[in-house]
């Protein structure tokens, strides 16, 4: 009986999450269709306002074969995914291990949420000119722009995470003969890495909202810098596969991340 009723839970979820997926797959063809119609089909919105299909999959065939803006799709996206992935990883190095010595001890939290408070208002893009002086126009200082972007919600997450904890649990773990160690390592880290993962999910995105900002500091590779070639020459089809790659890369990579939360979180499968 208990078998029969877990299958039947089972088989109500794969038909939940197939209607999802059709209803998210009809939401996409409906807005390609509807881009089709405005543009290629009734000229309703011209090519200045918005590009084309069919310019778009020129820009692509373009992109794919002689390159644009110095290289191939494929040169762009690997700069593009470099910088994205080194920036993420430094921003969750050092943002995570912030977050959790803030909701442990008062007296860190007291110390460093002050100045956090402060510089965490200051858009990424608002440092720019300052990064070019300290790091020069090369990758060390796109590296650091993306990394000011995805700090932030790493370490407010993980220090939300921690903060957010029973304490009864963590007293229970104490009356049983827990140490400092045992209780960071087996209960306040266990108990926080779902939110730390929601801030590493939002890290993420802000690494690749804050690219194109990131490879206008002297960039001559990237998805970014397609962006800005294209916007100089009048070519809004590069402009938008320049985006739609971002897109693309965004969503794989949040996709990445929440296999990772999965295998490293299996109670919440």
């Amino acid at each position: 009986m208990q078998t029969s009723t877990t299958t039947g839970k089972r088989h109500a979820a794969l038909a939940r999450n197939a209607q999802r997926t059709l209803i998210g797959a009809a939401s996409i063809v409906a807005l390609l269709v509807a881009w089709y119609v405005l543009t290629d089909l009734t000229g309703i919105v011209t090519p200045v306002q918005f590009p084309s299909p069919t310019e778009a999959w020129e820009s692509l065939d373009q992109l794919l074969g002689p390159g644009y803006a110095d290289g191939t799709l494929a040169r762009h996206v690997g700069s593009s995914l470099a910088l994205v992935l080194i920036g993420f990883a430094v921003a969750a190095g050092t943002g995570v291990p912030l977050g959790l010595l803030m909701g442990v001890n008062r007296l860190a939290e007291s110390f460093f949420n002050p100045v956090f408070q402060i510089l965490r208002p200051i858009a990424p893009i608002a440092w720019i000119p300052l990064t070019i002086l300290w790091f020069g126009l090369g990758t060390p200082a796109k590296i650091f722009v993306i990394w000011l972007a995805a700090f932030a919600p790493a370490v407010i997450n993980t220090y939300t995470g921690v903060r957010n904890i029973d304490p009864v649990v963590v007293a229970a773990a104490r009356v049983h003969g827990a140490g400092r160690r045992a209780i960071l390592f087996d209960v306040v880290i266990p108990a926080a890495l779902p939110t730390i993962f929601t801030g590493l999910r939002l890290s993420l995105q802000a690494c690749w909202m804050v690219l194109v900002a990131a490879e206008l500091v002297g960039s001559f590779t990237g998805l970014g810098h397609v962006m800005i070639i294209a916007t100089r020459d009048l070519i809004p089809g590069m402009i938008f596969v320049g985006m739609a790659t971002v897109a693309v890369l965004g969503v794989l990579l949040t996709m990445v991340l929440a296999y990772v939360e999965r295998w490293v979180i299996p109670w919440r499968r």
